[in-house]
């Protein structure tokens, strides 16, 4: 019988950027956009969230909190 070889390719390990439970969490984020609950500044007492952008980005800061893997922010 012929052997199999298996490229290198498909054992590569990924190396993710953003971890499964920062996805949920701006995934909810998204969520609470659309219904209209989201909402921006410390403790939600800002304005309503309009763009998806910002959504994104408070949904990736939360994500921050719980300790999720995220990418730390740029310094500018």
């Amino acid at each position: 019988m012929p052997s199999k070889k298996r490229s290198s390719r498909s054992r590569k390990k990924s190396t993710r950027k953003y971890g499964q439970a920062a996805a949920k969490t701006v995934e909810s984020a998204m969520r609470r956009k659309k219904k209209g609950t989201l909402r921006s500044g410390k403790g939600g007492k800002g304005g309503k969230v309009k763009s998806r952008q910002q959504a994104i980005a408070i949904g990736l800061s939360e994500a921050r909190k719980k300790c999720a893997k995220v990418p730390k922010k740029k310094s500018s």
